[in-house]
């Protein structure tokens, strides 16, 4: 099972189709958030992508750095305005290292399920916290498996049903925790096609490879707006602590 990339086909549409994630009152909580735990340090984003998240945190001042394995998303990021202050490395955010140490290291948007076995999500704990200095946070946003919800012996569930998007998952692997993510775009009379494996990984499975790595969890809420996390909530934002 392979990483999910984003090629020369998905990456000049990838802000268009990610529109509502723009969204002010999705994106200046999520800014605010990592603000927070950074001050007057330095952070590092796995998976930067096209700069979504990376581009307004270095606008208040916070200097970062991110690493990405898609040269095109790459390429879409150094191609907006600001981009120039941000340190871009193309590699594996699992495995990859570069130099120094930082407050804050943090993962949006699923990308944790972009690693699709398990030996890679806890490579990327590892790596995360070997980038932490003492003190430091790792932070993750990731959606709960919608598993409850799905139907005795039905493996599909829609998360995006609109006039020109549907998508739906399609748990293919329970063993290795494993979905199929299908979406599809009808654009100008034209049907645009995109499908992926993702790994699902859950709360407290998360919390282990946190302490496999030697990181400790100081606060897990349902979003970035800091409302309370329960078994109702179908995402989280995780902080872990690198104690020393």
């Amino acid at each position: 099972m392979t990483k999910v990339q984003f090629d020369e086909q998905i990456a000049p549409r990838y802000d268009e189709d990610s529109e509502s994630m723009y969204r002010p009152d999705v994106l200046n909580p999520t800014v605010d958030f990592l603000e927070e735990l950074v001050s007057d340090g330095t952070a590092l984003e796995f998976g930067i992508g096209t700069g979504r998240v990376a581009l307004p945190l270095s606008a208040r001042g916070v200097s970062v750095h991110g690493i990405d394995i898609s040269e095109p998303m790459l390429e879409q990021l150094r191609s907006k305005p600001g981009s120039e202050q941000i340190e871009i490395t193309n590699g594996d955010f699992a495995i990859t290292r570069i130099p120094g140490t930082f407050q804050l290291v943090y993962l949006v948007y699923n990308t944790i399920m972009n690693l699709t076995t398990q030996e890679q999500q806890v490579a990327c704990f590892e790596n995360a916290a070997a980038h932490l200095e003492p003190g430091g946070c790792f932070v993750i946003e990731v959606g709960v498996p919608n598993l409850r919800r799905l139907p005795p012996g039905e493996r599909v569930r829609a998360f995006s049903i609109g006039q020109t998007h549907f998508g739906f998952d399609e748990y293919t692997d329970f063993t290795n925790q494993i979905l199929y993510s299908h979406h599809y775009w009808a654009d100008d009379g034209k049907l645009r096609t995109f499908s992926a494996p993702y790994r699902w990984v859950w709360p407290a499975e998360l919390d282990l490879m946190a302490r496999l790595a030697g990181l400790t969890l100081r606060e897990r809420w349902a979003g970035w707006t800091r409302k309370p996390f329960t078994d109702e909530s179908d995402s989280h934002v995780s902080v872990w602590e690198k104690l020393r």
